[in-house]
């Protein structure tokens, strides 16, 4: 093998938007990287050591031997070592072993820059193209209309190593999954999946929130190119591509980030600062420009490189509030003396900033669980910039609601109608995500009152309410059945349990659901408008009873939701209504093919008896636990 050949793929302007934290397209440059140079195959390797005062490269190729194939420091005070090794080919493995000025302390690191790792435990980067020939053409022609605030956002978060197990208990291949899942999500309606995290990660049991390598998709499931593959099935039928990405904090592992040079290069130096006290990990030193010029970079790689659709951004509440998790003593004020993380909240605005300008039709939605306010508006007006919040009050609310026997729940209807007081504040996705469903919170249907019936009934009445409230949803596997275990990562959702009635009447359930956002106009077009909602009726507690519009851009979309969340039928119960007209049941959760017991209207002639301020009602039997939707 070849001695390292000085070359250089920098440019002076790229060393300089690299210091100013202004290069969005590391990728292209740091890592390692396929070449020719004077006619000769071989690899060029870069990467950023500022605080190193040797940096080799060791590999499969050298017996992983320190100074046999040492990069050359550039003389720009970059930081940035890099050089051509002749011979080396696509599929070779290395690491960088950095000798530091610091205390002379010796690592080896993964390449933070590589594009496909070795399968955990092993660590070692490996040198990669991801050759793919895309045939998505038309979902990324028509992206922008489909991909914008005013159309449906129904998601189906997922967890590949659990989704389904293959034989003896593995995991599917993305091949596989790009068969599969890609089948399942179109014929359950979903417009979207998201991907709980698919980049490199070490450790099982952090579900992929702890990450090293950043640029890669794990190799759990195949190669680059296979997740390609599967991204782009999912795009030929029509499904958008959500990927949950965690610039919040990053594991201590020894071939990660952390101490990458020997100096907290990554990390911000103040433990107050640059330790989470929660998760164990380091926190990005959001102030320094080149590590906002690596997070920038890796949220526009995915999007460029893999066609992704949107970024879920993980634990933003942990990025933007200095005391997060923390006690007194434990944190430092801000110059103004305010607990606000200022180069965090700069570095999500210049994110969401680069994101919008240089990629259309695609959304950044913020996990975000504080009132921090104008996340999910724009820059320029001085919001943080993401397209989407999680409404993670709702979730909670209305979870404590509906685990209450319904005897109780007239004295808690105000769980239920507060979202309606700040659900305009954001632009909100409803979520009942992952984290709803682990760590002794029991399943959806296990947290509902009641027996058997009851619990399925207010499962379907949970999702029917959730799908006619404003927003956009989110609904992670297994809830779309019924599951009734807790989410277990190492095991299969339990599949098994549709053969019985009740699971697949809840799974019949969310598809029509999905149907039905998709299908009418008045629960999109205006999701995040308060336009697009006017209450009938929310202080019937006595009934425990919800009634309410949903507003489309045309009046004659406008659709009549009445939510029971009693097991008792209301018969003849009158609702007042804007409309003349006879109206149409088009949704009923009480259905017998979903399990119910049946109670449906058909239709409702409108009279003209005056009610809930409206010159004209409706007299209607509200099934048992149920949501009903007239147009």
């Amino acid at each position: 093998m070849g001695h390292v050949i000085p070359h250089s793929e920098f440019t002076d302007f790229d060393i300089d938007l690299f210091k100013a934290g202004k290069h969005y397209r590391l990728y292209e440059k740091l890592g390692s990287h396929l070449l020719e140079v004077d006619g000769v195959k071989g690899v060029y390797f870069a990467v950023w050591a500022p605080s190193a005062k040797t940096v080799s490269v060791v590999g499969d190729f050298n017996y992983w031997l320190e100074g046999e194939h040492a990069l050359n420091v550039r003389w720009d005070e970059s930081g940035i070592w890099e050089g051509f090794i002749p011979g080396l080919e696509m599929g070779t493995l290395y690491k960088y072993k950095i000798h530091s000025h610091l205390g002379d302390v010796k690592t080896e690191k993964a390449d933070p820059f590589a594009r496909r790792c070795e399968h955990p435990p092993n660590t070692a980067s490996i040198v990669w193209e991801a050759p793919h020939k895309w045939k998505d053409n038309a979902w990324m022609k028509n992206r922008v209309k489909r991909n914008s605030l005013d159309q449906p956002f129904s998601v189906y978060e997922v967890h590949l190593g659990s989704w389904r197990k293959g034989k003896d208990n593995q995991f599917l291949s993305y091949i596989e999954l790009a068969e599969e899942l890609v089948a399942y999500v179109r014929e359950m309606n979903f417009t979207h999946v998201e991907f709980m995290p698919v980049m490199e990660y070490p450790y099982d049991p952090s579900w992929g929130y702890q990450l090293t390598g950043y640029f890669a998709p794990t190799s759990r499931f195949g190669k680059p190119e296979d997740f390609k593959l599967l991204v782009d099935a999912l795009h030929q039928n029509d499904i958008g591509v959500i990927l949950d990405w965690v610039p919040s904090h990053f594991p201590e592992d020894a071939h990660g980030l952390g101490m990458f040079d020997g100096s907290h290069l990554y990390e911000h130096p103040d433990r107050r600062k640059g330790y989470h006290p929660d998760w164990k990990s380091l926190i990005f030193n959001y102030g320094r420009n080149e590590v906002r010029a690596f997070l920038i970079s890796n949220a526009l790689f995915w999007l460029e490189d893999y066609h992704i659709d949107g970024l879920r951004v993980d634990a933003v509440a942990s990025m933007l509030y200095l005391d997060y998790s923390r006690e007194e003593g434990e944190w430092e004020p801000n110059i103004y003396g305010g607990n606000e993380n200022l180069d965090a909240i700069s570095f999500l605005k210049e994110l969401n900033s680069e994101v919008y300008q240089h990629y259309q039709g695609v959304q950044t939605i913020a996990e975000e669980s504080t009132s921090f306010s104008m996340v999910s508006r724009p820059v320029s007006a001085g919001g943080l910039g993401f397209g989407m919040k999680w409404m993670m009050g709702w979730m909670h609310d209305t979870l404590e609601y509906f685990k209450k026997e319904p005897v109780y729940r007239r004295h808690h209807q105000n769980d239920l109608t507060f979202s309606m007081t700040y659900g305009f504040t954001e632009n909100f996705m409803l979520p009942f995500s992952h984290d709803e469903v682990v760590y002794g919170k029991q399943s959806l249907l296990y947290r509902m009152p009641g027996d058997e019936w009851q619990r399925f009934a207010n499962l379907r009445l949970l999702f029917g309410y959730m799908f006619t409230h404003p927003g956009t949803n989110l609904i992670f596997m297994g809830g779309e059945f019924g599951q009734s275990s807790e989410w277990d990562f190492q095991h299969s959702l339990d599949w098994h349990l549709l053969q019985y009635d009740f699971h697949k009447g809840i799974q019949k359930l969310v598809t029509d659901l999905n149907a039905l956002y998709r299908s009418y106009p008045a629960l999109y077009e205006k999701q995040f408008s308060p336009e697009g909602f006017q209450w009938i009726d929310y202080g019937d507690s006595e009934n425990s009873v919800l009634t309410f519009i949903r507003k489309g851009k045309h009046s004659k979309d406008d659709l009549i939701i009445a939510c029971n969340f009693t097991p008792v039928p209301r018969e003849g119960y009158r609702i007042g209504v804007p409309k003349t007209r006879k109206l149409e049941e088009v949704f009923n959760s009480d259905l017998e093919v979903y399990g119910g017991s049946g109670i449906s209207n058909g239709s409702a002639k409108v009279s003209k008896s005056s009610w809930h301020g409206f010159e004209h009602s409706i007299e209607v039997t509200l099934p048992p636990l149920a949501v009903v939707v007239f147009r």
